[in-house]
């Protein structure tokens, strides 16, 4: 494996960065994860863009315009020889001392890009459908950090999925401070009722996955709103599902043991997933 440090190629094992960089002592930085299928980069000009808009109101400057950061994308890619495969994109402050201060790193941020495989859940979930639950681990406050940053600082997650973990579940729902449904520790989410699709309007990342979910839906004239969701809304929904880049789309059939319409996947679910999966094959940036 060959990974991307700041414009070299570099072996995994050589690829390391000082224990004073920022993003390892404070969570302080920006990444994306992104995928490539059939040598095209899916949705990767969406991608740059939250990453850039995340780094922006951190105040990190890459030294990368988006352009050269999409090249040395496709250049990683090429280089593992992977026509498929899950990319993480990561720009940390760069070194600095053991303060808070930003102002005291060295103002060179580290920029790295992995290219991988990846598997989230196993394959029969898919299939069958998913399990999850509700964790009473609630999503950080918008005031105090906004949700649309994808930071490294992804503890408030973390302590989610620890949660559901613990529980014998692979995913949760996430609660914002008003007590609405947000989104899972991974992965936003959709329901589905007397088909009307639904998914939460606020406290959330807005995924790059559920927008083109919400694109699908537009396109296949299925109604589809961006609202306030209660669990309630959730329990008697005729269909379940989330999105990720990481996850792609995974049905729902069971949350906090109520089941979901008739226990199984959707059709309106299998009906997106299948022009997702189309979408994915044909188009993206070639490589």
């Amino acid at each position: 494996m060959k990974i991307y440090l700041n414009g070299e190629f570099v072996e995994k094992k050589d690829a390391v960065v000082s224990v004073f960089d920022h993003g390892f002592l404070y969570g302080d930085g920006g990444f994306e994860g992104i995928r490539s299928y059939n040598s095209l980069v899916f949705k990767l000009d969406e991608h740059l863009n939250r990453l850039y808009e995340t780094l922006h109101t951190l105040m990190i400057d890459p030294k990368m315009t988006k352009d050269e950061m999409s090249k040395a994308i496709v250049e990683t890619l090429k280089i593992n020889n992977l026509t498929d495969a899950y990319i993480r994109v990561i720009v940390s402050r760069g070194e600095g001392d053991l303060g808070l201060d930003p102002k005291k790193c060295c103002g060179m941020a580290n920029v790295i890009i992995i290219a991988d495989k990846i598997t989230l859940y196993p394959k029969e979930l898919y299939n069958k459908g998913m399990e999850i639950m509700t964790v009473s681990t609630v999503r950080n406050h918008p005031g105090a950090i906004n949700p649309q940053l994808k930071s490294l600082n992804y503890l408030n997650n973390i302590l989610g999925k620890i949660e559901a973990g613990n529980s014998g579940y692979n995913e949760a729902i996430m609660l914002d401070h008003q007590g609405f449904v947000a989104e899972c520790t991974g992965d936003n989410i959709f329901i589905i009722k007397n088909g009307q699709m639904s998914t939460p309007s606020q406290g959330i990342l807005k995924g790059i996955t559920r927008q083109a979910v919400l694109d699908i839906a537009a396109d296949q004239k299925i109604p589809a709103r961006e609202c306030l969701l209660t669990r309630h809304e959730v329990y008697v929904a005729d269909e379940c599902f989330l999105t990720g880049t990481a996850a792609e789309i995974i049905p729902v059939v069971k949350v906090d043991g109520r089941i979901i319409g008739s226990g199984t996947p959707g059709t309106i679910t299998e009906q997106i997933r299948e022009e997702f999966h189309k979408r994915t094959q044909t188009e993206g940036v070639k490589y």
